[in-house]
């Protein structure tokens, strides 16, 4: 389905008077309309994914990297897991009206605290079509209108998805201008998304720090801040070779391009020839390009030598960079100076090591002899997600959908007045 508002800003209009009667449906309601939606995803799949190859073809064409083209690609598997997510979010918990506090004043006024959607939610992010369907069934499950802003990469497949949700949004009877993008205004289009305060409640970043950056300091619409993934594991003395070894490998290999994928392993002095030359070689025999300091280099063939700009770098690639650290303390002050606090993991069976960690390390998950690539809004069991919250307000680490509401005081009285 079309749009045919001539500008943003009436777009967002749009939007905002949509989200009026959307924050108003029942939890049935919202429900059937996100199955419906997956039904017309799942119906128009060839559609889609011809729309996709259209943008995958220009990506490959203007250069995009490895990983953005596997980000931006989607094929039938694809497509349909994207019907599926819509699904898993229709069967979650209504996030909205859920009473938060509720007690009775001296006076007899009875407080309650209630959740309640932001009204509409904006998204500004890049080569990632699954993030159009994520955020839609979320805003939309949490009573919000939604307006995206999802970069010229992947525009013919954006178009697609928003034309196929907002169909399914008429067939349902409910206003289908609660879907809404700014893509064919290209960096105009971002611009009036960013300083639509007073009509979009929320703004939500996807995509590369630059962009973040970017949105967070020119932005007049509140933020939440999600982050790049420069993420860590610790190899701690302890640690047992067949836990270092297929941890560190399923968190590198298992989807590269992903912001919770590894990008450096700090290994223990003390284990470094036990555990490395068996893990430089699985990581190798993978695929992986290993960029080790000297130490590390050592244990293994082919090892690129690490530069400072590597311990900084969110690869999104084949690639990883190890260090050898003399103690714990150094994995900590190496974390400290480097983590996006996004997400850390040790692997250890020394429990008070263990603990140490959780206890010390800052960033939004923090976890033990576990896969970095666990952190995400469907392992952790919220369907979609928005993104990785790396802030410290309202919300941190995945974000699913209580996130995506905010809260008002319901105050019922009897004619009391304020002395």
């Amino acid at each position: 389905m079309t749009i045919t508002a001539a500008t943003p800003q009436e777009r967002m209009h749009s939007a905002r008077t949509a989200s009026r009667s959307l924050g108003l449906l029942t939890d049935a309601a919202k429900t059937a309309l996100l199955r419906s939606i997956a039904e017309a995803i799942d119906a128009n799949v060839d559609e889609i994914v011809e729309a996709n190859a259209d943008d995958v073809s220009r990506g490959r064409a203007d250069g995009l990297t490895t990983g953005l083209i596997d980000r931006l690609t989607l094929d039938g598997s694809r497509v349909a897991a994207l019907a599926t997510a819509v699904r898993d979010v229709a069967q979650l918990p209504d996030p909205v009206g859920r009473v938060l506090d509720d007690r009775v004043l001296d006076n007899g006024l009875h407080l309650q605290k209630v959740s309640v959607p932001f009204g509409v939610i904006g998204s500004i992010y890049e080569a990632r079509p699954n993030v159009t369907v994520d955020i839609a069934a979320l805003a939309l499950r949490s009573g919000n209108a939604v307006v995206l802003r999802g970069g010229s990469a992947a525009q013919s497949t954006n178009a697609a998805l928003i034309s196929v949700m907002r169909g399914a949004l008429a067939d349902a009877g409910v206003d289908p201008e609660a879907i809404q993008t700014v893509d064919d205004f290209g960096r105009d289009g971002a611009r009036a998304l960013m300083r639509a305060r007073g009509l979009v409640d929320v703004l939500v970043p996807r995509g590369s720090a630059q962009l973040i950056e970017t949105v967070v300091t020119e932005s007049s619409v509140p933020v939440i801040e999600t982050g790049a993934g420069v993420v860590h594991i610790v190899l701690d003395a302890t640690a047992p070779l067949d836990w270092a070894t297929d941890i560190v490998v399923n968190a590198k290999v298992q989807r590269p391009s992903v912001c919770n994928a590894v990008e450096t392993v700090l290994v223990h002095r003390d284990a470094a020839s036990r555990l490395l030359p068996s893990v430089i070689e699985a990581l190798q025999e993978r695929g992986v390009t290993v960029h080790g300091d000297a130490a590390a280099a050592s244990f293994g063939r082919d090892v690129v030598p690490a530069t400072d700009e590597d311990w900084a770098t969110e690869h999104m690639s084949l690639d990883i960079s190890i260090r050898v650290v003399d103690d714990l303390d150094d994995a900590l002050a190496h974390i400290r100076r480097y983590s996006t606090q996004h997400t850390e993991s040790i692997i250890t069976t020394d429990d008070d090591v263990a603990e140490r960690f959780l206890a010390e390390v800052d960033a939004a998950v923090v976890m033990v002899n576990a896969s970095t690539r666990f952190t995400d809004g469907g392992e952790f069991g919220f369907g979609a997600e928005v993104g990785i919250s790396t802030q410290k307000l309202h919300a941190r680490g995945p974000m699913g959908l209580p996130e995506l509401t905010t809260t008002k005081w319901l105050a019922r009285g009897a004619g009391q007045i304020r002395s």
